[in-house]
């Protein structure tokens, strides 16, 4: 078994690309009796069709990371199976930033986009750092290049600029300090100026100006999984559902966050569901999250017209696993960039800290 792992790790070349990884486990009622108690946990959110093809590919995944001495971050974005099954850290960007900075381990896997991998590599630079898919981009952060960021600086000299982490690291390196949804009121507020620049999410900007005095600018940059939800969707989906409670991420429109009841992070619309246990909810995000929250809280009832990410969706337990096994893809940034860059982020860590 480990002798055909490693074999298979050998670098990948253009003439002969690396072999798709089949894991060295099959369906059995051995198996099936040995997962019974994961698969207990995630039932209700993954089907007795889904399980006997997943079940395998777990398990094949959780004894590889423990002879590549790996671990994998996963984004509250992720399928359950990926979240609840083989994840090791599990969260918002934030959550992730910093499980990456002190996770001992020789290999992280980024299970998110590639902007998350990159930053994973700008706080672990002696890690390898590997993302499943390089097609894992993110609208939000292809919406703004360093050269615009530049640009900015000329427009408004002297102007802080805070950049979304949801951005390259090419980006963050021209920024002062990032900030993910959680914490962007406290890190604008942190840089005790009148004017600040709060980029590329026009509408996360426009709701810490709502929450601050500080006067906020923006760039004209939207996810293109909240910017699809409305005002009057959420307003039909009251009428249809008497009681529901409804929670927005800040990357919503403004007429959305205006007809829903609380507006906050990933991490802050979870804690909200967990601390106030509405009957039933909606939350206004990627449809994912609310599938791994239904696990921690199943006494809610989760109404899910959601929108899905198509970029997270291309992670998947298959290309883990072949990550794993092949060691791809590794992210790596320019030295000079990363400096830069972990400048950025790590005022925003200690800030947090």
């Amino acid at each position: 078994m480990v002798q055909t792992l490693e074999r298979l790790a050998k670098p990948a070349t253009a003439s002969h690309p690396a072999a798709k990884a089949v894991p060295p486990y099959s369906w059995s009622k051995a198996l099936e009796a040995e997962m019974a108690p994961m698969y207990a946990r995630v039932q209700h959110v993954v089907t007795p069709m889904e399980w006997p093809h997943y079940a395998p590919l777990i398990k094949s995944i959780n004894e590889l990371k423990q002879q590549r001495n790996a671990v994998i971050l996963a984004h509250n974005y992720m399928t359950p199976e990926i979240f609840h099954c083989v994840a090791d850290f599990r969260g918002d960007s934030l959550q992730l930033a910093k499980e990456a900075a002190r996770v001992d381990a020789k290999i992280i896997v980024q299970a998110g986009v590639h902007f998350m991998a990159e930053t994973s590599k700008l706080l672990s630079p002696d890690k390898t750092v590997l993302i499943p898919d390089m097609r894992a981009g993110c609208s939000l952060a292809s919406s703004i290049t360093p050269e615009d960021v530049r640009m900015l600086r000329e427009a408004y000299p002297g102007v802080p600029i805070v950049t979304y982490v949801n951005t390259s690291a090419a980006v963050k390196a021209e920024c002062d300090i990032t900030c993910t949804s959680s914490n962007a009121v406290k890190v604008v507020e942190s840089l005790g100026a009148p004017r600040v620049l709060c980029i590329p999410d026009q509408y996360l900007a426009k709701w810490v100006q709502s929450q601050t005095k500080v006067e906020v600018i923006t760039w004209k940059g939207a996810c293109e999984v909240h910017e699809r939800f409305t005002g009057e969707e959420l307003q039909t989906m009251r009428e249809a559902e008497p009681g529901l409670k409804i929670i927005a991420h800040p990357e919503c429109p403004p007429d959305v966050i205006a007809a829903a009841d609380f507006t906050g992070s990933t991490s802050g619309m979870i804690q909200w569901v967990k601390d106030k246990r509405p009957p039933k909810v909606m939350l206004v995000t990627e449809c994912s999250m609310a599938s791994n929250v239904a696990i921690e809280v199943p006494d809610v009832d989760f109404i899910r017209p959601c929108n899905l990410c198509p970029h997270m969706k291309r992670i998947s337990l298959e290309n883990i696993y072949d990550s794993l096994v092949n060691l791809r893809h590794e992210v790596t940034v320019d030295p000079d960039v990363a400096h830069r860059a972990r400048r950025a982020v790590e005022r925003m860590v200690n800030l947090t800290n």
